[in-house]
């Protein structure tokens, strides 16, 4: 495996200063916003796509530092029932698919997006209960009708520009737990995968090691995210995992996001990376700093050393003892 890190952190640094900080932390690998909720301070498709000599001087400024990227992301809502807000991340999708079979990039990652309750709606629906019934028929109707054919379209896209689409199981999504990406997965094929983050899994009451066998199982994890979670034992009770209040409200909130240690042990972290090897994941484990506790430097530095501590790095050996 190889560490790397989600460049968004360093979106306020100049692209090769924000390489140089990187590299000099020792990682391997970065995973570069291209727009939508990540942002395009780091990599324009627009300009790059149009400009053969920009896209080459863009890759040697990685690949000359010990550099590779592991994926192109650009989390949106392309299935947002405003029409205009669903076309704009739909577009930044489709250039970084594109972007990505340039660069040779085997993995954009997104969300899978969450439609209205119709075909007038406004708002994404979320539906997260079986009943009142409306619930059930909302979910049916936004699966069968938008969520299925949109994917099994780009999907399709994707493939044919060799690119693997790695869906981040967040809440707010339609695709927000294993059960729900391995639906999609059959539905529109194995191009479809998981950028899985465990903090996503925490919060929502899922071990992120049995996520990892789940998916991994079926070869159904594209990209990895290493970002921590912890649950305040008391606000949890008070507001339970679907809080909704602001990440700001620190004190008061059920849970928050925390950089890698800060949440869970270093023996809970060995397990997801020895699971993720267990199952065949040997690609990029990618660092999120989204801790409201600490800077940007400070959480990215700890992450990177408590990572260090636990990522399998070396092929397996043979087993000489049997």
């Amino acid at each position: 495996m190889k560490l790397g890190v989600f460049m968004v952190l360093f979106g306020g640094r100049p692209f090769e200063e924000a390489l140089d900080l990187i590299a000099a932390q020792g990682l391997k690998a970065v995973e570069i916003g291209t727009g939508g909720h990540p942002g395009n301070s780091h990599c324009n498709p627009d300009e790059l796509l149009g400009d053969k000599t920009a896209l080459s001087n863009f890759k040697k400024a990685v690949e000359s530092r010990g550099l590779t990227i592991s994926a192109l992301s650009c989390h949106g809502n392309p299935l947002h029932p405003q029409k205009a807000i669903a076309q704009e991340f739909h577009d930044v999708f489709v250039k970084t698919v594109q972007l990505a079979e340039q660069l040779e990039v085997p993995v954009v990652n997104t969300f899978s997006g969450c439609p209205g309750d119709h075909e007038d709606a406004k708002y994404p629906n979320w539906p997260v209960a079986p009943w009142p019934n409306d619930f059930q028929e909302i979910l049916d109707w936004q699966w069968k009708n938008k969520v299925i054919p949109y994917w099994t379209e780009w999907g399709k896209y994707a493939a044919d520009h060799h690119v693997k689409i790695g869906l981040e199981l967040h809440g707010g999504f339609s695709v927000h737990t294993p059960a729900t990406l391995l639906r999609l997965r059959e539905a529109a094929g194995e191009v479809i995968g998981a950028n899985l983050d465990p903090s996503h899994m925490w919060w929502q009451g899922i071990d992120p090691v049995q996520a990892i066998s789940i998916l991994g199982r079926e070869g159904a994890i594209h990209h990895f995210h290493a970002k921590d979670t912890t649950i305040d034992p008391v606000n949890v009770n008070r507001h339970g995992i679907t809080d909704m209040q602001p990440y700001t409200a620190m004190l008061d909130r059920a849970w928050q996001f925390r950089t890698v240690g800060f949440g869970h042990d270093m023996k809970t972290w060995a397990d997801i990376i020895s699971a993720l090897r267990l199952h065949g994941y040997d690609y990029v484990v990618s660092i999120e700093h989204e801790d409201g506790l600490m800077s940007t430097e400070e959480g990215f530095t700890k992450a990177v050393k408590n990572l260090q501590q636990v990522l399998i790095e070396d092929s397996a050996s043979d087993m000489w003892w049997v």
